[in-house]
């Protein structure tokens, strides 16, 4: 057997450290090479990194939230064979060392698996140090370890995904306690839901650690909050037209296409609009002390997912029509949904777009996404009863919710920008005009 010591990589734009988010294998289990090891949270996104080898997770560098600097250690695997270029350069101190193991306990076609963990691990002491070895926090490879028993055998790895696997950690649950209802006993998530609610008393505090998206969120709304100072603008719009059109689109799609929502229709419109008001397609850069307007319109749909909020970017909305727009904020959407958005979909937006949908409610006072100075936000629409030439009548009205840099956008440009916005939204038909 050889050892593989796998430091954290690079994971792009400067990033120097990541937080670990969730492991989807605990040392003592088997894994293969490209299959999903750890997800790695950085300011920018979580990043799922990958196993650089096949054999047996040893150690890692901690648990869910722990920090691993760009370049240290963060998982040390044994593998059955490893060339010189790909073994770790500092991987054994004394080469003698991993020629005695496989000259001993290793090598013994007799002994069982787990005498063969148990001489590994003992070989591995001194260079791993401070790796967790263990799935419980705080166990580390030492002189205690090399005594206690080994890691669990490839035959008793508990099946579940990545995302029951974080809501354990995160409820403080024992998935090897859990019974598993799913096929080949996988854990599935009622079958963690059931077991949260007998751990769980009903006047028992759940301690949940605050990290990956949940930490950078938290960071992103104080900062944001902190630094810009809100300006919140609130418009009526009557949608009633585009209630109207939008069957219509829909039942002239191809199988396969996303429908129309109101969604693209805000998006095709804001285009147009800041054409009128670039002040609000824009970025602050304090370092600098520029604003930098921006010539493309990248946006950005705040999407919420099972990590907690993210923002994907639907590029160039300003060179899409209608159609392309539906289809590309479906793909960013469901991508960032799914986990599956790569960490340049979830950068570089000029301008924000959020909606709740349904659970939109009359008004919201949406938070900026910094470095922007402008985001644009929707609430659901209702039938009300207005008045129109003197009559009352039931229209379809949707309100817009906007908020602002207000150091950089006056109250009167973000009113004539909603206004604008307005009434394109009310007139939909002129959006389907190239």
């Amino acid at each position: 057997m050889s050892r593989h010591v796998f430091r954290l990589p690079d994971l792009g734009e400067g990033t120097v450290s990541a937080e670990i988010v969730a492991w989807h294998v605990q040392p003592g289990e088997t894994v293969a090479e490209d299959q999903p090891l750890v997800e790695m949270s950085t300011d920018k996104a979580v990043v799922e990194v990958p196993s650089p080898v096949s054999g047996r997770l040893v150690a890692v560098a901690g648990q869910p939230g722990g920090a691993v600097a760009v370049g240290a250690e963060l998982a040390v695997f044994e593998t059955a064979a490893v060339s010189g270029a790909d073994a770790d350069s500092d991987a054994d101190a004394d080469a003698g060392n991993d020629g005695d193991a496989r000259g001993g306990a290793d090598s013994d076609p007799g002994k069982g698996g787990g005498h063969g963990e148990q001489g590994t691990t003992s070989r591995i002491d001194d260079s791993t140090a401070g790796l967790v070895t263990s799935a419980r926090p705080g166990t580390t490879i030492g002189a205690s370890a090399s005594a206690s028993a080994p890691g669990p055998s490839p035959q008793t790895r508990i099946m579940a995904s990545p995302a029951t696997r974080r809501r354990a950690q995160e409820a403080g649950i024992d998935l090897g306690k859990v019974a598993g209802s799913g096929p080949g006993g996988r854990i599935l998530a009622a079958d963690l839901e059931a077991a949260t609610a007998g751990a769980a008393p009903a006047d028992g505090v759940i301690e949940i650690p605050l990290i990956g998206v949940r930490r950078v969120i938290a960071q992103r709304m104080v900062e944001a909050k902190h630094q810009a100072p809100h300006f919140s603008y609130v418009e009526e719009v009557d949608v009633t037209a585009l209630e109207a059109l939008r069957p219509q689109l829909n039942a002239r799609l191809r199988p396969g296409e996303p429908p129309y929502t109101y969604l693209p229709f805000i998006v095709a419109a804001l285009v147009q609009v800041l054409a009128e008001f670039p002040q609000c397609n824009a970025h602050y850069d304090p370092v600098r002390n520029l604003i930098l307007r921006h010539r493309a319109v990248h946006v950005g749909i705040a999407t919420q997912t099972p990590d907690g909020l993210k923002v994907p970017v639907v590029r160039n909305a300003d060179r899409l029509r209608l159609r392309e727009l539906a289809a590309e904020i479906r793909s960013v959407y469901t991508a960032a949904r799914n986990g599956r958005a790569r960490r340049e979909e979830l950068t570089g937006s000029t301008i924000t777009v959020t909606s709740l949908g349904k659970l939109g409610g009359i008004v919201s006072t949406p938070i900026l996404n910094l470095p922007e100075v402008a985001i644009v936000g929707a609430n659901k629409a209702v039938d009300r009863p207005v008045v129109v030439d003197g009559q009352i009548v039931i229209r379809r009205i949707m309100n817009l919710s906007s908020s602002f840099d207000h150091r950089f956008v006056d109250g009167f440009d973000a009113a004539a920008m909603i206004q604008a916005l307005k009434a394109r939204l009310e007139q939909p038909a002129a959006l389907l005009i190239d």
